[in-house]
């Protein structure tokens, strides 16, 4: 069975840019028909998804956090990765990592998820 970690820092300053890796294991990344999502959860808040990236490197972003967010995968580690520029202490959250046939994650029934990771924004 698939497993995903999520890692990085759990503290971030306002507006650096907040980094966080999931690594994969028990699965490959370029596996067919799989996305590979980012998904955060505010405080006292439901889950947005932030955007995905596909088995063929296609990249995919949700529209709100669009103009600040990068995905990218390294294949070689079966990784991939999330960066959020210009952070505030709104984008204080829980950052999960997702595996799902759909591109879109909303639910934690939906594919397969890491533990999570809390980030923190704050100086």
């Amino acid at each position: 069975q698939v497993r995903l970690q999520e890692s990085g820092p759990g503290l971030v300053k306002p507006s650096q840019k907040l980094s966080l890796t999931c690594t994969v294991s028990a699965g490959s990344i370029t596996a067919v028909g799989y996305f590979w999502s980012w998904i955060r959860q505010p405080p006292g808040k439901g889950l947005e998804w932030m955007g995905a990236i596909g088995n063929d490197g296609s990249i995919y972003y949700g529209p709100s956090l669009k103009s600040r967010t990068s995905i990218a995968r390294d294949t070689s580690k079966n990784q991939f990765t999330l960066q959020l520029s210009s952070v505030t202490p709104e984008d204080t959250a829980v950052y999960y990592c997702a595996r799902d046939e759909a591109l879109v994650v909303r639910e934690k029934s939906q594919g397969s998820w890491g533990q999570g990771i809390q980030v923190t924004v704050s100086s």
